[in-house]
């Protein structure tokens, strides 16, 4: 026998068995059977509202000053994220300071009971009571099965322990296990609103008239004496002056 019909025998082999412990493992597992239900309780519901006002935007980076009056950085903004601003949606780009921002969360947790059932029929081959029993099952195989705590077995209609098995009984088993489960899902929405206009002036306010005052004229230049005008008359007005005061000290003297 050369080599290469020696290797292709050897993998034959090798398939067959493969091929036997694959049909046992699909036989065994197909002995047990199980059902899953799921079985849904009310839901409850729960919201809470976030407000804040945009104070700083920058990239995709956002600064929002709480309602309680806390700063909040929101930091790496996604793109696909969207703010319903009078019936339009605006994205991170789109904000600017003073917008008021409102977010809503609705929070609702759904409890759920998951219910496994695994039932199994077949004849005691072995038993090591009270933690496993080898079965012989329908195609004649045998699997060994751990017994959970507290296990009974339906024995022509009679319900036993691990105790009461005996070699060459036929028993069916049913396992049920209940496992609680709480579904939570959340939704958010986020609305805003454009910073209000300053006010009008109210109606009453005085009207403010600017006044334009006109620059002063210039003052006019002080007239020149002609040239034909003289000191002399003034010279001799101060002399008859001198003179008359002259007379009316001699005249007080010869009173006196």
């Amino acid at each position: 026998m050369n080599a290469k019909t020696h290797w292709v025998q050897t993998w034959r082999l090798v398939l067959l068995v493969g091929g036997i412990c694959l049909a046992f493992s699909l036989s065994a597992k197909a002995q047990v059977q199980t059902n899953t239900s799921e079985a849904s309780q009310a839901p409850t519901q729960e919201t809470t509202v976030q407000r804040g006002e945009v104070v700083h935007v920058s990239g995709n980076d956002l600064i929002v000053k709480m309602e309680d009056g806390t700063i909040k950085h929101i930091a790496n903004v996604p793109e696909s994220a969207r703010v319903t601003v009078d019936g339009k949606e605006l994205g991170i780009h789109d904000l600017k300071p003073g917008m008021k921002l409102e977010k809503t969360v609705t929070t609702t947790t759904t409890p759920k009971i998951i219910t496994t059932v695994k039932s199994v029929t077949g004849k005691v081959w072995h038993v090591t009571p009270p933690t496993s029993v080898i079965l012989t099952l329908e195609d004649g195989t045998n699997q060994k099965f751990n017994i959970p705590k507290d296990q009974k077995f339906d024995v022509d209609g009679q319900m036993v322990d691990a105790w009461g098995l005996k070699k060459g009984m036929k028993i069916s088993a049913t396992k049920v296990v209940e496992e609680p489960m709480t579904e939570v899902e959340q939704q958010a929405k986020v609305t805003g609103q454009m910073p209000p206009p300053p006010p009008p002036p109210p109606s009453d306010a005085p009207i403010l008239v600017a006044l334009v005052t006109p620059a002063p004229a210039p003052a006019a230049a002080p007239a020149e004496l002609p040239k034909t005008g003289s000191f002399l008359p003034l010279l001799g007005l101060l002399g008859m002056l001198s003179t008359f005061s002259s007379f009316g000290l001699w005249a007080i003297r010869k009173i006196v």
